[in-house]
């Protein structure tokens, strides 16, 4: 008997049960379906985040003043948070080779004041290179100049959100005296709107002004917050940091590193690599967690497929016993078997592909989600549900091979 016969004898038995057959196929729909979904939403979140830490800065580096833990694990004093000086600034300006842009900060947290308006935001105290390293851009005025920086003046450049609130009658904030706190500052700017980063935190809640005037008219203090600068290239970023160490160890007079104890920092150098590096790592545990959970659907469906070739074999023992008694070979019956559950199987990953893609961009549209299918995902879950059918379905598919002829014949 040649494969034509035995597919077309498959497929009217399949459409002898249009209604079992259906819910046999269900588990694989169902299955790959779910993989397709949740592969799409577990990367669509990785690529997310890739995007709002590039908008960030992918090169950026960051330093901070004191170490995590003292010895021992204690905690720092206050006193080891005063650190970092305008000294280590000028250091890695001038000889660090493998950054391209460097800003102290410095930053406050108050009220806001424009007539009747005020909302509670942050002042960050930085310099021009500040707007590079944080891929920032005015869209209105202008950024505040050397001259501010070098005099210290009362000058600041506003966040959109700040502005929506200041001024909600959409008037022009550029030339205008809003106050912090009770301190004036001229308003000689507005950044470009950026929105919400992935971590739900407000990219436009802030205003900049020069670094000087926080440190001098704010907070009072001539130590830095922090400093944040950028790598040439995102792949120099761990030579940068290894550069700034050193500068830093060496303004500091810190000891070296020896065989019986390592090195004690008083400051933190931490970049957008190794988020990068945490969150990726993050999402895609979850992105495999998910696609495991749902490929648990697929071997439901397997096995549904094996519970109903058991059914199938044992309603049609006397047809298999009259098949094999007219000539029918032991492989006829098993690739009989096998290519009926192959077709329930491939069927059902082709409605569950279409499925997925169409619940995936469903979850976008209703959801807001975001979400990206990769071409293997959809190749992957039609394998597996092939893979399936074939296994599933040959165990019931060689019992029916290995029937005595005269015992199906008999068989009630």
């Amino acid at each position: 008997m040649n494969y034509s016969n035995l597919f077309k004898i498959a497929l009217r038995a399949i459409a002898a049960n249009k209604l079992r057959s259906f819910l046999t196929a269900l588990g694989i729909i169902i299955g790959v379906a779910s993989v397709i979904t949740m592969l799409a939403i577990g990367q669509g979140s990785k690529r997310s985040i890739q995007a709002n830490i590039a908008e960030m800065g992918s090169n950026m580096i960051m330093i901070s003043p004191g170490a995590d833990r003292g010895p021992g694990g204690v905690r720092q004093d206050p006193s080891a948070m005063e650190t970092l000086k305008l000294t280590d600034y000028a250091s890695i300006k001038d000889e660090c080779h493998f950054i391209k842009g460097i800003s102290p900060t410095v930053n406050s947290s108050g009220q806001w004041i424009y007539g009747n308006n005020n909302t509670p935001s942050s002042i960050y105290g930085v310099n021009q290179d500040y707007l590079e390293i944080r891929q920032l851009a005015v869209s209105e005025g202008e950024m505040f100049t050397d001259t501010d920086i070098k005099s210290s003046a009362k000058v600041c450049i506003l966040g959109q959100t700040v502005v929506d609130n200041l001024f909600p009658d959409g008037s022009d904030p550029v030339g205008k005296v809003v106050r912090f706190n009770a301190i004036p500052f001229r308003v000689v700017g507005v950044l470009k709107k950026k929105g919400y980063n992935s971590m739900g935190m407000d990219q436009d809640d802030l205003v900049l002004a020069p670094y000087t005037t926080v440190m001098k008219r704010i907070k009072a203090q001539t130590y830095l917050g922090g400093i944040t600068c950028s790598a040439i290239t995102e792949d120099l970023t761990s030579k940068a940091i290894d550069e700034i160490t050193d500068v830093l160890r060496r303004n500091h007079k810190l000891k070296e590193a020896t065989d019986m104890q390592e090195a004690d920092d008083d400051f933190n150098i931490r970049s957008q690599e190794e988020l990068a590096s945490m969150m990726n790592s993050t999402t895609d545990m979850m992105t495999i967690l998910l696609g495991c959970v749902a490929g648990i659907s697929l071997i439901v469906g397997g096995i549904g497929i094996m519970n109903i070739m058991y059914v199938s074999v044992t309603e049609r023992t006397r047809e298999i016993g009259l098949r094999m008694s007219v000539g029918a070979r032991g492989i006829d019956i098993l690739s009989q078997f096998l290519i009926e559950a192959i077709l329930l199987s491939v069927t059902g990953g082709l409605i569950g592909v279409g499925l997925g893609i169409g619940a995936s961009y469903a979850v976008k549209l209703v959801a807001h989600w975001p979400i990206y299918i990769q071409p293997w995902s959809i190749i992957m879950s039609f394998a597996v549900c092939t893979f399936t059918g074939v296994f599933f379905g040959w165990y019931p598919a060689k019992k029916a091979a290995q029937l005595d002829p005269i015992e199906a014949i008999r068989y009630e």
